[in-house]
């Protein structure tokens, strides 16, 4: 049996999206259905749609979700009907070399997923899962390993921004460029993942936070998240930076934006013997240089960052006690609520450079 519900659907690469109805259908053994109660709108669904970041298509959108289970199929165990959970659009096989590293955030069956058909049109066009959860949907059918028990007293709305934008952000202050109490920290773009990256340095006890946009209309939100200081970007951001920090730079610089002009101002920004992290997605167009001089001389680490280069099953639980503590806010991170027909509208306002994160909420 199949269950009519309305979903964003991408046609084709470049394409808008459109807002149809789908027929999903039950799920299969080890499949889960998924009635969401909120989506966030992610720049990776922008590169999706644009095709910076390749998937199958015709395809369902939306890998940043939370909502509630309504029914399991065979073999499901963990979980049953009624239960509140997060998607994780990156589930680790347990198998690959990657996770036999531990380092299950670079697993290299993660997207599988998406070139299976998760439901069809109603002339009968088969649809793929976006990255492997398509939440931009009323419901979603995914596989159990994309499903995560949501932990008591978080806000189920808001918990859909644990799926990608915290995970991300929080996991690369704190998994990859492992910032420690009393470090500086500079955050480049300061959508909803780097509000997430500014809110987990605060967290992380950083002496100085300075964000950095293109858009001087985010210096409030920055400040609300914890940010001492807010520099608009320019050609002279690095100095900038580095007058803030007695002419040192800061310890830490995360980007968050994944251009190379600002990749390369983060790698100014950051001190001598400091780390850089890059979170943002950048396209193969985005060269960044490096002279091998200065790699000598300044001594810096420059690295890349998957997915907050986080766990999700065990770094879930931690976030949900940073909120129920009240060092995490979730709702600072949502500039704006919408519909599934506001999702064209909210990639516009991300290649503007407005607000943080939207979110869809059913």
């Amino acid at each position: 049996m199949t269950a009519t519900v309305r979903a964003a659907v991408l046609s084709a690469v470049g394409a808008p999206l459109t807002v149809t109805e789908i027929d999903l259908p039950d799920p299969g053994p080890g499949q889960v259905r998924i009635r969401l109660a909120a989506a966030g709108v992610c720049h990776s669904d922008l590169s999706l749609s644009d095709g910076t970041m390749r998937v199958p298509v015709p395809a369902v959108l939306g890998h940043e979700g939370a909502g509630t289970v309504v029914a399991v199929g065979e073999g499901v165990t963990r979980l049953a009907p009624g239960d509140p959970v997060v998607l994780n659009w990156a589930p680790s096989c347990g198998r690959c070399h990657a996770c036999s590293l531990g380092e299950v955030w670079l697993c290299s069956d993660a997207l599988s997923g998406t070139a299976a058909v998760h439901a069809r049109t109603a002339d009968g066009t088969e649809l793929h899962p976006g990255l492997n959860v398509a939440a931009f949907a009323e419901e979603t059918v995914v596989a159990e390993s994309c499903v995560l028990p949501l932990p008591a007293g978080v806000p189920l709305t808001d918990a859909a921004l644990l799926g990608c934008a915290v995970l991300t952000g929080y996991g690369a202050v704190h998994n990859s460029a492992r910032v420690r109490e009393g470090e500086s920290v500079a955050v480049f773009g300061v959508g909803g993942v780097g509000l997430a990256a500014v809110q987990a340095a605060r967290i992380a006890g950083a002496s100085r936070i300075v964000a950095v946009d293109v858009s001087a209309a985010k210096e409030e939100l920055a400040r609300a998240a914890g940010a001492t200081d807010f520099v608009v970007a320019s050609d002279t951001t690095p100095r900038a930076v580095r007058a803030l920090t007695g002419g040192q730079g800061t310890d830490v610089s995360v980007e968050c934006a994944g251009r190379a002009v600002s990749i390369r101002a983060a790698w100014e920004s950051t001190r001598r013997g400091g780390r850089t992290t890059v979170v943002g997605i950048g396209g193969k167009s985005e060269q960044v240089t490096f002279n091998a001089l200065e790699l000598f001389h300044w001594g810096r680490t420059l690295s890349g960052c998957v997915y907050g280069n986080a766990d999700p099953a065990h770094d879930l639980p931690v976030l949900a006690e940073h909120v129920r503590a009240g060092r995490l806010d979730l709702g600072a991170l949502v500039t704006e609520r919408i519909a599934l027909e506001g999702i064209p509208a909210a990639f516009e306002n991300m290649l503007a450079g407005k607000g943080g994160r939207a979110l869809v909420v059913f």
